[in-house]
């Protein structure tokens, strides 16, 4: 069986018929080893078809379709025309190497022909990258890297500006500055009061705050120079009058040691580091509130920012969160203790990330494995609904935190929770009104127009109204007659329903005389309406019918006769 090639380079696709492997051997080794001589590879394999590329929006276009495993129509049409044909109904006689497994099977499935993708096919491949500005005349080497670099740049490009995943590596990466200026600033704070509490250490006492301590210390400066008339400064800064007197007092029987001007200014600039370093974290804390108040609606207002942002941060993006089920998302955070537990074979653990909400903390040590398996349930679709749906909305996640809610109260106090199918509803109606809310403004005019429209059509339906009354009374006779009429027939038929019960009970029911109670019937209707033109006619052709058959001639008013003597023996039947 023949063997042929596809290589994508930056350049074009090109297309190579290897008809000497026999030569070099089937075995991997072989390969490799031939790869490397470009005399004795270019006898096994040689060149049968190059399409360049038209540009580098179509290359890109090209390579960005290979990397996804899908075949262009440019791709199936080289391969159309430069491939031997396979007849319908029979095996080809060839089959196709690719480097991309993914690649193969599309074209398979669309064309029908045969691919193969292992090791064999990638050595030769290789060799083809290798040789391939030897196997093109008009390609120089310095051509195919520019074309190599340009590409390469483009792609890479066009991969970091494509994200799906809505800008959420910006919320990773303020979740992981905003733990390490949390460990910083705690860690800073620790040696500011450390460093400054050898000159005023009865300060630490009264000042539990770090950002506050670094406040005052940086007031403050040299304990001996602070006097009755810094109280109102100090209280400005603490926010209690007391506090600040009671640091004046400690500041005049303070046992620390004096530190010359150089520290004291050193210990000044420490601390206001430590002041700067608190302010940022606090901008930094409301530029992740907003980010994720735009990113995941739905699962900050359910868990909160910061437990939210930290999911979504170990996940690695709202699309892989998305994609968790309940199970992983509930214990994502403890993979040590996950993995240590399967491994001594111990209790697996309950909950991971999960544990910082406050559902977490507000349940008992019993109902703390429930809750968290709840949770995490929750927080799975919510992460959903933010990742794929298109409105901007956290409807959904103030339902699944009051379901979360109702369910907390269950475990401790028994009340009963809403179920899922009425909580969901009520988000949905929630979200018509707010879309609903947002199209009104711009459909105010339109509104008014259709009012109008709708006055109008009123008054016409009124008008309309009015000229039905005025109209004579001889529609409401006719209506009367034919209500009438329908209740005598009801009342005949009543008895006669009775009359068939009372057979069928004792079994005497006699199948000829069913369709003479049928004829009887129809001809008590057909009096009881009025006769049209038609009905006339008919009648006369059956006259003229009765008068050939007997002979003697019958007149109109005979027939009526007969007719009136029929139904007074149809009337005394029924009674």
């Amino acid at each position: 069986m023949a063997l042929y090639l596809l290589f994508e380079s930056a350049s074009g696709y090109a297309l190579f018929h290897a008809y000497g492997i026999d030569e070099i051997g089937q075995s991997v080794d072989a390969v490799r080893a031939s790869v490397l001589d470009l005399n004795r590879f270019g006898k096994a394999v040689k060149l049968v078809g190059f399409s360049p590329f038209s540009s580098a929006v179509d290359a890109l276009n090209q390579c960005n379709a290979i990397s996804e495993g899908i075949m262009t129509d440019e791709l199936r049409n080289f391969l159309e025309v430069n491939l031997p044909k396979v007849k319908e109904g029979k095996k080809a006689k060839f089959s196709l190497g690719v480097m991309e497994p993914k690649v193969g099977s599309h074209i398979s499935e669309a064309t029908g022909m045969p691919c193969q993708s292992n090791e064999f096919v990638q050595e030769l491949l290789r060799g083809v990258r290798l040789h391939f500005d030897q196997f093109i005349d008009q390609l120089k080497k310095s051509d195919l890297e520019k074309a190599q670099l340009g590409l390469g740049h483009s792609y890479s490009r066009a991969k970091v500006k494509f994200n799906v995943n809505r800008v959420d590596n910006m919320v990773i990466q303020a979740i992981f500055l905003l733990d390490t200026l949390d460990k910083d600033i705690n860690s800073f704070s620790m040696r500011v009061r450390e460093w400054y509490s050898w000159h005023f250490p009865e300060l630490v006492k009264i000042v539990n705050d770090n950002y506050l301590y670094s406040k005052i210390a940086k007031f403050v400066v040299n304990k001996s120079d602070l006097a009755e008339k810094d109280i109102p400064a100090l209280a400005d800064l603490i926010g209690d009058e007391d506090k600040a007197k009671e640091i004046v007092e400690a500041a005049k029987a303070s046992m620390g040691q004096d530190l010359s001007p150089v520290d004291l200014m050193n210990v000044q600039q420490f601390a206001q580091r430590v002041m700067n370093l608190s302010e940022y974290r606090k901008k930094l804390y409301e530029y992740l509130v907003t980010k994720m108040n735009d990113i995941a609606p739905n699962l900050t207002s359910l868990i909160g920012e910061v437990v939210g942002a930290r999911l979504i941060s170990h996940a690695g993006s709202l699309s892989n969160l998305a994609k968790c089920p309940a199970s992983t998302l509930q214990i994502l955070g403890a993979e040590k203790a996950l993995f240590r537990a399967l491994k001594t074979r111990g209790n697996t653990p309950k909950y991971g990330l999960i544990f910082h909400s406050s559902f977490i903390g507000r349940a008992s040590a019993r109902n703390k494995g429930r809750m968290a398996r709840y949770l995490a349930n929750k927080c799975s679709i919510a992460s959903r609904i933010d990742c794929y749906s298109e409105l901007n909305t956290s409807i959904f996640g103030q339902k699944l935190r009051e379901q979360v809610e109702e369910r907390l109260d269950f475990y401790d106090k028994g009340v009963a929770p809403r179920k899922n199918l009425d909580v969901m509803k009520a988000a949905i109606e929630g979200i018509t009104n707010v879309v609903s809310e947002e199209n009104g403004d711009g459909n105010d005019k339109s509104d008014v127009s259709a009012k109008k429209s709708k006055k109008k059509k009123s008054k016409a339906e009124s008008d309309g109204e009015a000229m039905d009354v005025d109209k004579p009374a001889g529609g409401e006779d006719e209506l009367q007659t034919e209500k009438k009429k329908k209740k005598k027939k009801h009342k005949r038929d009543e008895p006669r329903e009775e009359e068939m019960a009372t057979e069928v009970a004792d079994g005497d029911i006699k199948l000829d005389e069913t369709p003479k109670k049928k004829k009887k019937n129809r001809e008590a209707s057909e009096d009881v309406e009025p006769e049209t033109a038609t009905e006339g006619k008919k009648k006369k052709k059956k006259k003229n019918r009765e008068a050939s058959e007997d002979v003697e001639p019958k007149t109109g008013t005979e027939g009526k006769k007969k007719k009136k003597k029929k139904k007074s023996k149809t009337e005394d039947d029924d009674v």
